[in-house]
């Protein structure tokens, strides 16, 4: 993660509804308008596809949807925040539908507190902790429990090519 000599670490904020999440900045490649996707069969409900990135094959999750949310309509302010997801042994493209993106902003890494207590068990793993920032409150995503055991992250890449070690995609064989 970026962070500056005050140990401050820079997120990239998105509003999904009403609430702010925050990526971090080291894992952020692009931000792009929403765009036709490819539709895989069968897939879960909250991966939308693939797009293209630079000629490389992405997965795009519905951020609302992955987390519990009804899926909205895309607007203008509608973004997809490719991510490279560092995972044991490789790195996966992760393209994330947002309502929108804010802005950079630094959160004091000490003052980010662990999801809150509520009495009673409850899936949390996806928040890293809760900061605050302008008088608010930001969750934090854990990007990498987000998606190792998701299972649309799993069935996009049953979709790709597998890449060979020189990064290219193997050629297509006729049947």
């Amino acid at each position: 993660m970026t962070q500056t000599s005050a140990g401050d670490t820079f997120y990239v904020t998105i509003g999904i509804g009403r609430e702010i999440f925050a990526v971090p900045v080291s894992m952020v490649l692009e931000i792009l308008p929403t765009q036709q996707v490819f539709r895989i069969p069968d897939a879960p409900a909250h991966l939308d596809g693939l797009i293209d990135v630079r000629g490389r094959a992405v997965a795009v999750i519905d951020l609302r949807t992955r987390l519990g949310l009804p899926r909205i309509a895309s607007d203008e302010q509608t973004r997809i925040v490719v991510l490279d997801v560092p995972l044991p042994g490789r790195t996966l493209a992760i393209g994330l539908t947002a309502d929108r993106v804010f802005e950079v902003a630094a959160l004091d890494e000490g003052r980010l507190e662990p999801p809150p207590d509520i009495g009673t068990a409850w899936s949390h793993d996806h928040i890293l902790g809760v900061g605050r920032h302008r008088g608010g409150f930001v969750a934090v995503l854990d990007i990498v429990r987000l998606f190792t055991s998701d299972p649309a992250v799993l069935t996009a890449q049953r979709a790709m090519p597998a890449a060979r070690d020189d990064g290219s995609a193997p050629a297509v064989r006729a049947a």
